[in-house]
């Protein structure tokens, strides 16, 4: 495959219209594979900010969805489906330009992508949004309404899927939308914006605005900004809501953290490894629920840790558009020296470093899976967000448990043993929001399967129907009665 990268300049969508960007003197966005620029890093002009929210504000309409209104913009997401799964290669190549994760993994991404949109457009034509409710034949409703505009903020490490799936559940609540993607991946949200305005949203359903963290803020603490949605790290999460507090914006903030792993004194050391490595590899480990810090039983440690360290070495690391590679790049400069630093970090915490695998001819983001043994365990707490884990002995159980909530994740944690009601179990008493047996997969583990994002993890969650868990609020209108006892 060739391995041109002819990005188009990202450009903003804002009252209906796309509009240049605000180009950042001597900064380019690169390709992680060899290090070229592929375009200019962009922002946006408080000015045209300002036109935004302003345009986002005057879109707003808490008018009640009756069934002809729903079956419309659930016929608008159905064409934005159609829209996606044709531009589908398209999509995967940018991603994996974007994110350095393989083209044969954001080939699947992309594939999903029309199934995501698809599901909201039938949770719009399946769930009123006005429900009577009991109340002695008096008129009672139940209103599902949507908060008013959002600010939705995606990072990098899902470039399309994220904004895709946030921005879907939005538009179908009623939201007015404003998106801004990460700096480092505009290119993929760019696409997905594309596919919406071409299947005929109406006016001001959906806004896009490019740049940094200060373009972020600028929304965050905007009061005409009802709602956040945000995924990426702990500090801008807490920056996010510190400042919602003002006027107590609705928060969703997915916000990650260090997932751990228990490994259980029956488990198996193959399924173990195997499991592991799935969840320390895929999108080249650059996913908030993948595994961080692996807690095992003191007499496993040795033949997992050789286990580890011979998958890794059969890996292909290569260049993300190559159709046989594993594994690719770190997405970005800041993110590839953010985890030379951490494996450094459990290196002077006394662990021992295993990079078997052979690194490309490139001059990219390339980092071998890492496996860190033996550092300090109550210490190794920082999120590793890449293909890397760190490896601890534990003399039970009952240790492992309470190292995990010590410093929990609170996004995800694993756990591994052949007994897996014992597994289940335990994994019930692990601070997360999601535990998964045996396995390291992403998919939902289940219909109806609902996150939570627990403690440092972020605020709220999520799971089916997102348009009306997340960005709806309820409101009851109804006839009062004298015979109600108070």
């Amino acid at each position: 495959m060739s391995h041109d990268t002819p990005f188009p300049q990202p450009v903003n969508f804002i009252a209906d219209e796309w509009t240049e960007c605000a180009i950042v003197d001597n900064a380019w966005n690169l390709d992680p594979n060899t290090r070229t620029p592929v375009h200019r890093s962009v922002g946006t002009t408080p000015d045209d900010l300002e036109r935004a929210l302003r345009h986002a504000e005057r879109s707003y309409d808490v008018a009640s969805w009756d069934e002809e209104e729903r079956q419309e913009r659930a016929a608008v997401l159905d064409s934005v489906a159609d829209l996606l799964e044709a531009r589908s290669e398209e999509i995967a190549r940018v991603d994996a330009l974007t994110s350095g994760t393989p083209i044969g993994v954001t080939r699947l991404v992309a594939a999903f992508l029309p199934h995501r949109i698809r599901s909201t457009a039938a949770d719009l034509r399946a769930i009123p949004r006005i429900t009577a409710l009991e109340a002695g034949g008096r008129d009672v409703r139940l209103y599902k309404v949507p908060w008013g505009p959002a600010a939705i903020l995606t990072p990098w490490n899902g470039p399309s899927f994220i904004p895709a799936a946030k921005v879907v559940s939005a538009v179908a609540a009623g939201c007015p939308v404003i998106l801004k993607p990460s700096e480092h991946a505009p290119a993929s949200a760019q696409v997905v914006v594309e596919c919406f305005v071409e299947a005929g949203l109406p006016a001001g359903a959906l806004q896009l605005v490019h740049g940094a963290g200060d373009v972020g803020a600028r929304l965050t603490t905007d009061p005409r900004v009802k709602i956040v949605s945000f995924t990426g790290g702990p500090a801008a999460g807490r920056a996010i809501a510190r400042a919602a507090a003002e006027d107590f914006k609705v928060l969703q903030l997915e916000l990650g953290g260090n997932n751990p792993v228990v490994v259980l004194d029956d488990a198996d050391v193959d399924v173990t490894a195997d499991g592991i490595l799935d969840g320390m590899t895929k999108l080249n480990g650059q996913w908030c629920e993948g595994p961080g810090k692996v807690l095992a039983p003191r007499g496993l440690v040795g033949s997992l840790t050789e286990a580890l360290t011979e998958r890794i070495s059969k890996l292909v690391v290569g260049h993300s558009l190559d159709e046989d590679s594993q594994v690719g790049p770190i997405s970005n400069g800041p993110h590839f020296q953010t985890l030379q630093a951490r494996i450094e970090g459990l290196r002077g915490l006394g662990a021992e470093i295993r990079q078997p695998a052979t690194m490309p001819d490139l001059s990219g983001f390339f980092l071998s899976p890492t496996v860190a043994v033996g550092a300090d365990a109550a210490r190794a707490t920082a999120e590793l967000f890449g293909p890397v884990v760190s490896l601890h002995p534990v003399d039970s159980a009952e240790e492992a448990v309470r190292i995990a909530n010590a410093d929990p994740s609170g996004l995800d944690a694993y756990v591994f043993g052949t007994d897996t009601d014992r597994a289940i179990e335990i994994g019930s008493r692990i601070v997360a929001g999601e535990v998964r047996v045996n396995g390291a997969k992403v998919a939902d583990l289940g219909e109806d399967s609902a996150q939570g994002f627990w403690g440092p993890a972020g605020i709220g969650g999520h799971g089916p129907a997102e348009s009306v868990r997340v960005f709806c609020g309820d409101r009851v209108v109804g006839v009062d009665s004298s015979e109600l006892p108070l």
